[in-house]
């Protein structure tokens, strides 16, 4: 610990002194001049125009393909939502009726885990209907169903293709790290611009944005599985097809079970803000009531996705945690009760639907609302709470997010370039420092540092404020198991809501601006921060809290100076997570008024810019992969110096 003063003095040194000598240096070194500006948006935008009016065979174009592609999503969607809401044959042939499709998930629930999964899943299913939601819901629920399976084949299938070759996992690893990294906007624009603006565009944007979770564990899946298995394999006589069917895949499948649950929860996240670009569903509708501040409305729309969300997460952790089962001896119905379950469901559903139309379609006048209710609290919320709401959130602008702007806009980016370079170079030489400065050089010579600063005092202060959250609460949750049961729960609970979801209270309590969208940052990102602090903290290995314990060491000094070293570059860990969820949030906070990197999307998402949508989710991508290139290599070494990895 000593000896981390001087090399923070040696790190923080030179850019302390380019910050004080600030108005000595030239004008260039503070802000990258106009005439430095790479032209990226021009080239990405010649090459797009390029795409969509050169014809490549005869007079077909690449516009034209990637068309025609999308148009085999459009049988699928309109298939499943044929089954889910409309019918067939103008109606010749009914859709499935409401209260079979609850049924149906309340014993899918229950096969796979029980009959408190089965409550979850068919009471949420139930709310959708109730609530008057069930069309929009089941609309969304289709284009789900059909992207999420497309995304985990070519997820799978480009996980499989890395492994067996070394060469394009080279190629593949970096482009998925940078995918994941780009903000959910970033995918709609050129979605937008090669397919146009309907529900099969927002479906491919969706594929694209879930793909690469799917690509990434099945990689890791398959180079976890034992080599002992793999011998086994070979000793067996396998073909390469064979061994990759039936013995790697299998060996490999709670890995790739876990980025099956990914894709699916990727793909509920992106099709609500798949919106914007003609998705339909409830992502439209709320997106509408936001956008016309009815909050009642918007925040029932927001439960609908959240227990949508909820019943598809647990159901697919349930899939993937489901082991072979042998069949039961006796009757059908004995072997089967399952299945059994599942048919007496839908003969008895399909009877009623034919005794009452009521069973089939819940007419308008019998479903429930909470929206006055809801209502009724931002009124209440508006009188009463008026006052000392606006009081914070302008103290809270004039003393600390205005002066913290303004002080980052004030840093030249030579003093940023020296930092980050430092850093790198001092945790892995060029290996780091060259990719770093490389990810900041391309913002700086994009156009776009002025609003990147901005982004970056946005994501600073609420990460900082997610760290004062979960780092007590970590704390806390750790001393105890059922606390750290409890306190995952809710992270897994809370990390299932479309980050959409986030905008609604905030609008509610501080209406648009600053303080609402870091407010909707700091909701969204504290996850991470309680959750890796809590797993850090009881990670520490025992024999060690014995050994602080048998020296006498009282139990906070056990927590600050053994368990919280040894779990610092775990938490960290968690820290470089916040500020990746941050990064994610900052862009869709955009929507209710900052003037950072988000606008800049929301800008070239308005004027249909391919160009520059994508250069901006670089800069935002870049910024992201910075922090996490450093954040990692440092969590790595800390914990070869402690010889716990």
């Amino acid at each position: 610990m000593r000896r981390a003063w001087p090399i923070a003095a040696l790190l923080l040194g030179p850019c302390a002194l380019l910050i004080v000598l600030r108005d000595a240096l030239p004008g260039w070194a503070v802000t990258p001049p106009a005439s430095w500006r790479v032209p990226f948006i021009e080239w990405i935008n010649a090459v797009v125009e390029f795409l969509r009016k050169t014809p490549l065979v005869a007079d077909f174009t690449f516009r034209d393909g990637t068309r025609a592609v999308a148009g085999w999503i459009e049988w699928p969607l309109d298939l499943l939502e044929g089954i889910l809401i409309s019918g067939f044959a103008d109606g010749a042939v009914p859709s499935l009726p409401w209260t079979m499709i609850v049924g149906l998930a309340a014993v899918w629930g229950w096969y796979l885990r029980g009959w408190r999964l089965s409550l979850l899943a068919g009471g949420c299913v139930l709310y959708l209907a109730l609530f008057g939601k069930w069309k929009l819901s089941m609309i969304t629920l289709s284009a789900v169903l059909v992207a999420a399976p497309v995304a985990g084949a070519i997820g799978l299938g480009l996980g499989i293709l890395a492994v067996k070759w070394r060469g394009f996992e080279r190629i593949l690893w970096p482009l998925l790290n940078v995918m994941q990294s780009l903000p959910h906007f970033s995918y709609l624009i050129p979605v937008a611009v090669f397919i146009g603006v309907s529900h099969k565009a927002g479906t491919i944007a969706t594929i694209l944005f879930a793909m690469p979770p799917m690509a990434r564990l099945t990689i890791l899946g398959l180079r976890g599985v034992s080599p002992e298995i793999v011998e086994a394999g070979l000793m067996a006589g396998c073909t390469r097809l064979q061994m990759l069917r039936k013995v790697e895949i299998p060996a490999a499948r709670p890995t790739i079970m876990v980025g099956v649950n990914q894709v699916i929860m990727q793909c509920l996240a992106m099709v609500v803000i798949a919106s914007f670009i003609g998705a339909k569903g409830l992502g439209h509708d709320l997106l509408f009531r936001l956008q016309s501040l009815r909050i009642g409305q918007a925040l029932e729309i927001g439960v609908a996705i959240v227990f949508m969300a909820v019943t598809l997460d647990r159901l697919s952790q349930a899939l993937a945690a489901k082991e072979p089962e042998h069949l039961r001896e006796g009757a059908w119905w004995r072997a089967h009760p399952f299945l059994g379950s599942a048919a007496a469901v839908v003969a008895v559903t399909a009877l009623a639907s034919f005794i009452t139309p009521y069973a089939s379609v819940l007419p308008r006048e019998l479903t429930l609302t909470t929206a006055p209710f809801w209502d009724g609290i931002v009124d209440w919320v508006t009188v009463n709470l008026f006052d000392p709401l606006n009081f914070f959130r302008d103290a809270l602008l004039l003393n600390v997010l205005i002066p913290m702007r303004t002080g980052y806009q004030a840093v030249p980016w030579l003093a940023v370039a020296v930092l980050v370079g430092s850093i790198g170079w001092r945790l892995g030489r060029a290996r780091i420092a060259l990719p770093v400065l490389g990810f900041l050089a391309f913002v700086m010579l994009s156009g776009f540092w002025a609003r990147s600063q901005i982004t970056a005092y946005m994501v600073s202060f609420a990460v900082l404020v997610c760290a004062g959250v979960g780092l007590p609460l970590g704390i806390w949750a750790s001393k105890h198991e059922w606390r750290a049961k409890l306190v995952q729960l809710l992270c897994d609970t809370f990390q299932t809501f479309p980050s959409f979801i986030y905008l609604i209270p905030v609008i509610m309590l501080f209406k648009v601006g600053d303080v609402a969208a870091i407010s909707a940052i700091v909701i969204y990102a504290s996850i991470p921060a309680i959750r890796y602090t809590t797993i850090g903290l009881r990670s520490v290995p025992h024999h060690i809290i014995e050994a602080a314990t048998t020296s006498g060491c009282t139990p906070r000094q056990i927590l600050w100076k053994v368990r919280m070293p040894l779990a610092f570059p775990e938490i960290m860990l968690g820290v470089n997570q916040t500020i990746m969820f941050a990064l994610f949030m900052v862009i869709i906070a955009a929507f209710i008024g900052t003037r950072d990197l988000g606008q800049e999307i929301f800008r070239a998402l308005t004027f249909n810019d391919a160009g520059k949508g994508l250069v901006v989710g670089l800069c935002v991508a870049f910024i992201g992969l910075t922090a996490d290139r450093l954040i990692t290599e440092w969590a790595a070494v800390r914990k070869r110096e402690l010889g716990i990895g």
